[in-house]
């Protein structure tokens, strides 16, 4: 049970990683420019998501080494 949700957990924070680009935007989605802008829309949405799946995925392995020992 916890290894499958790390392993979604897993799946979409790759995902969302992906979709990120520091240079372009939403990455393939789309040009950024050479100048800083804010996060808005989507994007402020998947970095959101990659945030709370990173904490997930940090608590399920805690979790799964303290039920083995």
């Amino acid at each position: 049970m916890i290894l499958t949700g790390q392993i979604i957990l897993g799946i979409i924070i790759i995902a969302c990683v992906l979709l990120q680009s520091q240079d372009a935007g939403l990455g393939f989605w789309g040009g950024g420019g050479e100048t800083y802008a804010t996060k808005r829309g989507l994007e402020k949405v998947i970095f959101y998501i990659t945030i709370v799946s990173i904490i997930l995925f940090v608590f399920l392995s805690l979790l799964s080494l303290t039920l083995q020992a």
